[in-house]
């Protein structure tokens, strides 16, 4: 009953693999065993991030040829990977082979892009490179955690932060049946998406006091969520998405508008997405539309419906470094391991942030 399994994090010193490392350190199940950086190996986890200094004092980043070679130290291992898109797959293959050579078990969880689609051809025209592993597509699905009850496959795959906020948001309306499946959304993010990298649209004189609109109706996001969304309803659907960058670090507020499918007001559509999601420990309707400082620093979404004579509206709100990335990951992780959702993951509100 106090199994504890031991955990490789790949793309250790981004911000996802950050947030990844802070949730272990609480996580009552998990233990970190590597985190492998292809950029600081040997530096100590404290010199990437030093708020983490008081829980990783002394633990350094590892290189990957080291932690394959000690692959043979346990009979199961964990792999959460937060390497960067186009790069994680072919790691991720590399552990995959060095585990069936040392006859031990692995259970991966991508955060990446690389295993949301099965197809490599879709991965492709999405992304504009080859997949490096396709070999892999079909040992994954990918799904936010509440909208997949039963995990067939080996390793699983996290959708992306707007993904997952989208996804959270309309799903429901297509599989009840409440809206037409043309929809509409636009979402704003806090400069942590764009990675720890800085670029000119993250650099703080630019990004603060300011909003603007980027990649829109061109995103990657959306044919990835219109993939994922039939994918779990069992229905096409189009997405007509446009992405924001806000002048906060944290978070993602998303806005979907779609038609209505029937006459349904809104609080049967309200109350008909609550029991949707009623078995879930992190997503909740509220009445009033939603807020940031709500769920920053959470695993918690929450969702708010409204609707007129000629349009339903759902307001989401999530952290994108925690339910939209590494949050969702420990759900899986979770789940692979046949722990309860929750385990490690009951997160209070920061508040004042």
């Amino acid at each position: 009953m106090n199994e504890s399994l031991p955990v490789i994090v790949l793309g250790g010193s981004g911000y996802v693999a950050g947030e990844v490392l802070a949730l272990l350190a609480g996580h009552p199940r998990l233990e970190l065993a590597r985190a492998v950086s292809a950029s600081r190996p040997g530096q100590r986890i404290a010199s990437a991030f030093s708020h983490l200094s008081a829980v990783y004092p002394t633990e350094r980043f590892a290189p990957l040829d080291e932690t394959l070679d000690a692959l043979g130290d346990s009979l199961r291992w964990i792999v959460i990977s937060a390497a960067p898109h186009g790069v994680s797959a072919s790691i991720v293959a590399k552990v995959l082979d060095g585990a069936t050579a040392a006859g031990v078990q692995v259970s991966v969880v991508d955060a990446s892009a690389d295993f949301r689609s099965r197809s490599a051809e879709r991965f492709e025209s999405v992304y504009g490179s080859a997949h490096s592993a396709p070999q892999l597509l079909d040992e994954f699905s990918c799904a936010v955690p509440e909208h997949l009850d039963t995990l067939t496959t080996p390793h699983a795959a996290q959708p992306g932060c707007f993904a997952t906020a989208l996804l959270l948001s309309l799903v429901p309306l297509v599989s009840l049946g409440a809206a037409k499946p043309a929809f509409f959304a636009s979402a704003v993010t806090g400069s942590t998406g764009a990675g720890r990298t800085p670029r000119e649209t993250t650099h703080h004189p630019l990004r603060q006091s300011n909003l603007f609109a980027y990649r829109p109706l061109i995103h990657r996001h959306a044919p990835e969520v219109c993939e994922l969304a039939e994918a779990a309803t069992g229905r096409e659907i189009e997405l007509h998405f446009v992405p924001h960058s806000g002048p906060f670090a944290r978070g993602i507020h998303a806005t979907v508008f779609a038609e209505p499918a029937g006459p349904n007001g809104v609080e049967d559509i309200a109350s008909a997405l609550a029991d949707f999601y009623r078995d879930s420990s992190f997503v909740r309707v509220v009445e009033s539309p939603p807020r940031l400082k709500d769920i920053v620093g959470t695993n918690n979404a929450l969702l708010s419906v409204h609707r007129d004579n000629g349009a339903i509206a759902v307001c989401c709100v999530l952290d994108n470094l925690v339910k939209g990335a590494a949050g969702g990951a420990l759900q899986w992780v979770n789940r692979l391991a046949g722990w309860p959702d929750t385990t490690g993951l009951p997160i209070a509100p920061v508040g004042w942030v």
